[in-house]
């Protein structure tokens, strides 16, 4: 089996170069906003701190290949880092701290890209958490200074948390109803948005949390993390890891109905 820890180390050292120049920038009085055709904000900072990824990669990575969210994808090859230069842009543009880097390697083997490296990185919370697969998942403030995670022990949607983003994006893929009714079902509802539910559930202070539509280094890192953790990830449709264009994670004894809510059968309920 390939050792990847020393992957690991080289995600912390990119991730340390990211957070010094994403929060750099963090709400600075100058910092330009621009718009995206899909109307979503993009500043300065997210195309800083991939570029300052990128060429760290470059470097000590040359074979990789490297997909982000601002430039696309570039090189080719069995191993492919991931890249969210700030996941959570409009949180980080209007000066709200839940933002973070994400960064991901995947190699490929059969059924497609598999993720092995994952770290979330949320320097304005000071937060980090971190998977290697089959070396469980941490957080701390650095490798020598973490503990390990471990999702929940909750077994009724009854006591469960349940954390989402919005409710516009279930709406438009006409599965309000069923999303609705699991609120209604759960012990408790947040909308903390992001990478940051996918943290709680490693952690085991959320139970379940779920998104209509994402693109694959919003899920990446955070889809190592919550199962090594110990969690379930999938899509909507129940397809295990990051590749649904969808996603759905919870402490692996839910999963069941919370793909009975949200998932395809769920749209019918």
């Amino acid at each position: 089996m390939p050792d990847y820890l020393d992957d690991l180390r080289l995600a912390h050292v990119l991730a340390d170069a990211a957070d010094a120049a994403t929060m750099d920038r963090f709400k600075a009085l100058d910092l330009k906003v621009e718009t995206k055709p899909d109307m979503t904000p993009v500043s300065e900072a997210d195309k800083a701190a991939e570029e300052l990824i990128r060429g760290h990669l470059a470097r000590a990575r040359p074979r990789d290949s490297v997909q982000g969210e601002e430039f696309g994808t570039t090189g080719a090859g069995t191993r492919r880092w991931f890249v969210d230069p700030i996941d959570g842009t409009k949180n980080y543009v209007r000066g709200v701290p839940v933002w973070a880097t994400l960064i991901a390697l995947m190699e490929a083997g059969e059924g497609g890209y598999r993720p092995v490296v994952g770290l979330v990185s949320a320097p304005a919370l000071g937060r980090r958490w971190w998977a290697v697969q089959d070396h469980g998942a941490f957080t701390g403030r650095s490798l020598t200074s973490a503990s390990r995670l471990q999702v929940s022990q909750v077994s009724s949607l009854s006591d469960a948390s349940f954390a989402y983003s919005s409710l516009g994006g279930w709406e438009e893929r006409g599965r309000l109803d069923g999303f609705l009714d699991l609120t209604r079902k759960v012990w408790r509802t947040r909308a903390y948005g992001d990478f940051w539910p996918y943290m709680m559930v490693a952690e085991g202070s959320v139970d379940i949390c779920a998104e209509p539509e994402l693109s694959l280094w919003d899920m990446a890192a955070n889809a190592i993390i919550v199962t090594e953790a110990g969690g379930s990830f999938t899509g909507l449709d129940g397809r295990p890891g990051p590749h649904s264009g969808n996603a759905a994670a919870s402490n692996g004894r839910l999963h069941d109905e919370l793909l009975g809510h949200l998932g395809h059968l769920g749209q019918h309920r």
